[in-house]
C-alpha cells in the first residue's frame, strides 16, 4: 500500500468536531430510504477534505453520507444538492455512479444538508503509476479511464435533465472569476504569479466549441476500478460539476502527464512505455477519437489555467482551516504546494504567450 493510501483511504471513528445525532438520521433512513433496515452503524472515511464523508453500515448493506461541512462556509461552495442532482440524472443514463438514495435539505436532521447514495465496492488506486501490476492491465485502467470521461461529454444535458445545471456563456470565464474571488476570500499571504494569472487569464480566454457535463475533478483516486478487471464501477466526488467546456475536464487529466510523479496521480517523470501507460499523445488520440474531436488545441493555456484553479482550491482549503471548518487533519498541508502550483501554472503561460 502507498503512503497515500493509507493516509486516505479506509475509515475511522468519527472525529468528535464531526459527529451528528445518529438516532435523528437512522430515523430519516427509514423513512427516506427505500429497503433501508437498521441498526446503523457510523464511520468516517479519512479522505474526502471538502464535504465530510460517512460510511454507514447495516447488517444488509452499507451506503455512504455526503454531508455540508459544519460552520461559516464561502458562498456556493459545498452544494450537496447539485450532487445529487447530477449522480441521479447520470445513474439513470446508465453511467458508472453510485445509487442515489435520498437527498436531506433540512439542517435539523444531522446539523447540515446531506444525501444518502450506495457504498460502491472495488479498488481505489492512489498513485498514477499503478505499482505492483503487468504493463496489460495499467493500460488498460488507462483507457478505461478516458474511454468514461469521453462518456460524461457524450451526453446531451438538456435530454437527461440538465439542461439548467450550469450557467450560459464561457465556462472559462466563469471558473477563473469563480476562483479568482474564492482565492481573495482565502487569500493569507501575497503570490506574484497568483495576481499575474488572474490579470492574464480572463483576458486570454479560449472560445468554447463544446458545452458538456463537466466533473470538475476528474483523476484516477475520484474513481473507483472493478474488484477483478479493468473497468470503472464508479466516478465519485461530483463537488465541482457543472456544464461546461469539455476540454477543461480532459486538459485537467492531462496535467497528470506534465506534473512530477508523487506517488499521487501525477506521472511525468516515469518511464510511461516501459509501464504500458499511454503517453500524452495516445491518451489525446484517444478521447478524441472516443469524443469524435478533430484534435486538441494549444495544451499550455489550460495547463495554466488548471494549476491556478487548484492552487485556488488549495488556498480555499487553508481559508477553511482559519474559519475552522476544512474537514481533513493534513489539509494544513496543502499551504506549501500554492507556490509551487502557481510558479508552474505561470510557466505554462508564458510557454502560450505572456
Amino acid at each position: 500500500m502507498s503512503e497515500a493510501s493509507d493516509v486516505f483511504s479506509g475509515t475511522k471513528p468519527v472525529e468528535e468536531r464531526h459527529r451528528f445525532d445518529e438516532a435523528r438520521l437512522e430515523q430519516w433512513m427509514k423513512q427516506n430510504v427505500e429497503g433501508y433496515a437498521g441498526p446503523l452503524t457510523v464511520l468516517q472515511f479519512k479522505g474526502g477534505q471538502s464535504n465530510p464523508t460517512y460510511r454507514l453500515n447495516t447488517p444488509g448493506r452499507s451506503y455512504v453520507l455526503r454531508r455540508k461541512p459544519f460552520g461559516k462556509l464561502l458562498p456556493s461552495a459545498h452544494a450537496v444538492d447539485r450532487e445529487f442532482r447530477v449522480i441521479s440524472a447520470l445513474h439513470g443514463q446508465g453511467f458508472p455512479v453510485a445509487r442515489p438514495y435520498g437527498l436531506c435539505e433540512d439542517d435539523s436532521v444531522i446539523g447540515a444538508a446531506f444525501y444518502i447514495m450506495s457504498m460502491e465496492e472495488g479498488r481505489i488506486f492512489w498513485d498514477g503509476g499503478l505499482p505492483g501490476m503487468g504493463n496489460a492491465e495499467r493500460g488498460a485502467i488507462y483507457r478505461a479511464k478516458i474511454e468514461t470521461l469521453a462518456r460524461l461529454h457524450s451526453y446531451d444535458p438538456q435530454a437527461i435533465g440538465l439542461g439548467d445545471y450550469g450557467k450560459p456563456g464561457n465556462y472559462f470565464a466563469r471558473q477563473v472569476d469563480r476562483w479568482s474571488k474564492q482565492y481573495r476570500a482565502s487569500e493569507t499571504e501575497k503570490i506574484e504569479a497568483m495576481d499575474r494569472l488572474m490579470e492574464w487569464l480572463p483576458a486570454t480566454l479560449p472560445t468554447q466549441e463544446r458545452t458538456s457535463i463537466v466533473h470538475g475533478d476528474y483523476r484516477i483516486d475520484n474513481m473507483i476500478f472493478d474488484a477483478k478487471e479493468p473497468k470503472v464501477n464508479a466516478v465519485l466526488d461530483w463537488e465541482l460539476s457543472t456544464l461546461g467546456d469539455p476540454l477543461a475536464d480532459f486538459t485537467y487529466l492531462l496535467v497528470n502527464w506534465v506534473m512530477p510523479y508523487e506517488g499521487r496521480s501525477h506521472i511525468d517523470g516515469l518511464d510511461l512505455k516501459s509501464l504500458g501507460i499511454p503517453t500524452i499523445e495516445e491518451a489525446t488520440a484517444l478521447y478524441c477519437a472516443k469524443a469524435g474531436r478533430a484534435g486538441i488545441p494549444d495544451l499550455n493555456w489550460y495547463f495554466a489555467y488548471n494549476l491556478f484553479r487548484l492552487a485556488a482550491i488549495l488556498q480555499g482549503i487553508i481559508g477553511r482551516i482559519r474559519d475552522g471548518t476544512a474537514a481533513s487533519a493534513r489539509a494544513a498541508e496543502q499551504a506549501s504546494r500554492i507556490g509551487p502550483l502557481s510558479t508552474a501554472a505561470w510557466n505554462f503561460a508564458k510557454r502560450a504567450g505572456a
